[in-house]
């Protein structure tokens, strides 16, 4: 049982940078209020920010947080909740960010995925300069429209409830039911989403003489309703995909529905974190997944983070994986302690990572690639010892990580072997090419 907490702000990275009288303020603390009423457990909370003022929230609250592309936050939310039915995913996004997202809006609401959305309406981009939005009321003055604006503005609640959202609605900051409007949007299953107007008083309070009473008299002048607005009852999409999988015995299809049951033991006494850095073609993120397979099935808690360019034939491949005995909250990989840099793509692109090692961290390089000035030790891998797999440079990455666990012990060499066999299509020449990494010579 979760003790309730008394905030979920973070008072290490107050006060709030918005300007003053702006409506993001409420909007906040309006969410802080609800997620205490609602006592979630925070490690079970995500919020999404999109780009724009609003974008700066997600530092501020002591919860999980993913910041992505403008317009874009309601496709990681989506992501995020078909992985992990059981959080309670956020997402914040400004007026701007729905109307560069709209369809990504749209579908979700369709879908009725259950991520709650919360719309910062300030009526224009109040980040880069006052321009209009989708929502900018008609005659309004923006940087944008300097003679009155001539759009329908967009009805945001209706958009998403006529496309099936579960819950819909409208409101103010000026609402002192605000926060119990949020807690019912959160609570409601499927997608909800409360489209909030408020005041941007570095432009558009300025440039049209804005305030609560005008914006009452705007809202009643469109014929935009308050209040709950769409409240439907469908299957959240989350759960109706798991269920529509276990009918059709396609469990194995889903992420979240099985597991990698811990058959080995790990020496690791504590958390790890690794860098393999390869070429594109090079199988690396397939490496990194095997090898934190391999991880999980010796009782290890495991992450991974692959990057690789536009290009994705070309050009650098990189993961990041950490390894730890205890549960892993911050998954970005910021000084590792083992670095494989196995093709000189991948080498060109952690250099500052090499450099910043520390000597009882250690650098395994391909014995092809040229010296690297570094503090850690380093253990040159002559790939070409291996005879005919050592030509074979998709299969370095899996090689090299053999001679790794072979030497440091963290986990069983066996548990990786097991997680190679989970897809069996390629589990054949994997296994032959973790068995040649015995062959390598190591310098």
């Amino acid at each position: 049982m979760n003790t309730k907490r008394e905030t979920y702000l973070n008072p290490d990275t107050l006060p709030f940078p918005f300007c003053p009288g702006c409506g993001h303020h409420t909007i906040l603390e309006k969410l802080n209020q609800a997620l205490v009423d609602l006592a979630l457990d925070p490690k079970e909370v995500v919020i999404v920010s999109d780009i724009g003022c609003a974008g700066l929230s997600d530092r501020y609250f002591d919860t999980h947080a993913f910041h992505g592309l403008h317009g874009r936050s309601v496709t990681y939310a989506t992501g995020i909740k078909m992985a992990r039915p059981e959080l309670t995913v956020i997402v914040l996004i400004g007026d701007g960010g729905f109307g560069i997202g709209g369809h990504h809006m749209l579908n979700a609401a369709r879908r009725n995925i259950g991520v709650n959305v919360f719309v910062f309406n300030n009526l224009n981009y109040g980040m880069t300069g006052g321009e209009h939005s989708v929502t900018t009321p008609l005659e309004a003055r923006t940087s944008t429209t300097p003679y009155g604006q001539l759009e329908q503005p967009l009805d945001i609640p209706a958009s998403v409830g006529v496309n099936g959202a579960n819950f819909a609605a409208r409101t103010t900051t000026f609402d002192p039911d605000l926060a119990d409007l949020m807690t019912q949007a959160i609570q409601h299953e499927g997608f909800s989403l409360v489209d909030i107007w408020e005041l941007c008083t570095a432009y558009f309070v300025i440039q049209n003489r804005f305030s609560k009473a005008r914006m009452q008299e705007t809202l009643e002048k469109l014929d935009f309703e308050t209040g709950v607005l769409h409240d439907r009852q469908r299957p959240e999409f989350s759960r109706a995909y798991r269920e529509k999988a276990v009918s059709e015995g396609k469990r194995e299809n889903v992420v979240g529905l099985t597991s990698l049951d811990p058959s080995f033991e790990s020496s690791l006494p504590r958390q790890k974190s690794l860098i393999i850095a390869g070429a594109a073609g090079a199988k690396i993120s397939t490496a990194g997944t095997l090898f934190s397979q391999g991880a999980i099935f010796s009782g290890l808690q495991a992450t991974q983070r692959n990057d690789y360019p536009v290009t994705v034939k070309t050009g650098h491949s990189i993961a990041e994986v950490i390894l730890s005995p205890e549960e892993i909250y911050y998954t970005g990989v910021e000084t590792p302690e083992v670095v494989f840099a196995l093709f000189p793509e991948g080498l060109a692109k952690v250099q500052k990572q090499i450099k910043a090692l520390n000597p009882e961290d250690l650098l395994i390089l391909n014995a092809d690639l040229p010296e690297v000035e570094t503090a850690a030790q380093t253990w040159r891998l002559d790939f070409r010892s291996a005879k005919r797999w050592g030509r074979k440079k998709e299969y370095r990455a899996i090689m090299a990580l053999g001679v790794y666990l072979r030497a440091s012990k963290i986990y069983p060499i066996e548990a990786f072997q097991a997680a190679i066999e989970l897809s069996p299509r390629y589990a054949e020449d994997n296994l032959a090419a973790l068995e040649a990494s015995k062959d390598v010579e190591m310098g």
